[in-house]
Order: C-alpha cells, then sequence, then structure tokens
C-alpha cells in the first residue's frame, strides 16, 4: 500500500512541474499555442546579432510547393528579441505535414543580404552552393506532423562564413 502511495505522490508531483511547451510562446497566434490548439511552436536560436526582423513561414509538405514563393500558408514577422531563444506560435488549420523555413533579416531592411541568416525544421545542412542555386532540403527531412496539440520544432539559424553557410557556434 506504501508504495502505491509513494507512486501517487510522485506522479502528482510530476504532473505539478510539468510546463506546458506553449507557456512561453510569443507573436500574434500565441494564445493558440496556450490555448493547446493545433499549432506550431518555432523555437529559434543561435542569433548572430540582436537586431532586425525574424520571419517564419509555414508550408505544406508538398512536393511542388515547398519554399516556393508565396506558396507560404503562414507568415510570421516579429522583431528580434534582446537575448535568449524565440519560441514563435505559428497556427495550424488542420493536423498534417508540414515545415517551416526561417529567416533572420538581420539589418531589418527586407531584403535578402549575405549578412542575413536563416534556417528549416529539421535543421539539414545548407551549403552556399544550394543558396546559390536555389537547392532545397530533402523535404522528408524538415517535414514533421501536426495533430491537434502545439509542436515544438527548434530551428538553429545559419550564416554564411566565408564559403560555408553554418550556425554561429558550432559544438
Amino acid at each position: 500500500m506504501k508504495s502505491v502511495a509513494s507512486l501517487a505522490l510522485v506522479a502528482a508531483l510530476s504532473a505539478a512541474l510539468v510546463v506546458p511547451a506553449s507557456a512561453t510562446a510569443i507573436g500574434p497566434h500565441a494564445a493558440r499555442c496556450e490555448n493547446g490548439e493545433a499549432s506550431v511552436i518555432v523555437n529559434v536560436s543561435g542569433f548572430r546579432a540582436r537586431t532586425g526582423t525574424i520571419r517564419v513561414q509555414l508550408y505544406a509538405s508538398n512536393q511542388r510547393t515547398y519554399l516556393e514563393r508565396r506558396q507560404w500558408l503562414v507568415r510570421v514577422d516579429l522583431p528580434v528579441s534582446r537575448a535568449g531563444d524565440m519560441p514563435i506560435c505559428v497556427p495550424v488549420t488542420s493536423a498534417g505535414r508540414y515545415l517551416v523555413s526561417v529567416r533572420h533579416d538581420v539589418n531589418g531592411n527586407g531584403d535578402s543580404d549575405r549578412s542575413d541568416g536563416g534556417g528549416f525544421s529539421g535543421n539539414p545542412n545548407v551549403s552556399v552552393l544550394d543558396m546559390v542555386f536555389r537547392r532545397k532540403p530533402n523535404l522528408n527531412r524538415i517535414s514533421f506532423n501536426v495533430d491537434n496539440a502545439p509542436v515544438r520544432v527548434n530551428v538553429v539559424l545559419n550564416y554564411v562564413n566565408g564559403t560555408r553557410f553554418e550556425p554561429v557556434n558550432r559544438s
């Protein structure tokens, strides 16, 4: 009996310590994540600078349309925070398979510059030549499933460094 009571106490304490993934979501759709609705919390990290804007675009996992101009489903633009990761809430209208692209417009001018950074869900390796020749990352590598609750996706930003496109801090 004592072990059952101990297990119940441990379970109760564990439940009390669980913090929902959506607790820190930011952006115009943050309430959707906080309410536990279908959404993606894109946790952006690895900033080279704390300036400019961050853009998150959600795409359907569709071979013909992913990462194509104006084919995104939802776009969220925010000023870059002064510190820490940016857990940005992106709404999803229905369960399915999706992917995200992230762009850090370092100077906030709205144009893609050599100083800007970016990344994708799944954090694939991307080379400068991939960017020059507009080669897309493998769709299966960058796609993820969303059901009826928030899903957390981590994206580490990459920046041009000589002839490489890589994270600021390589571990």
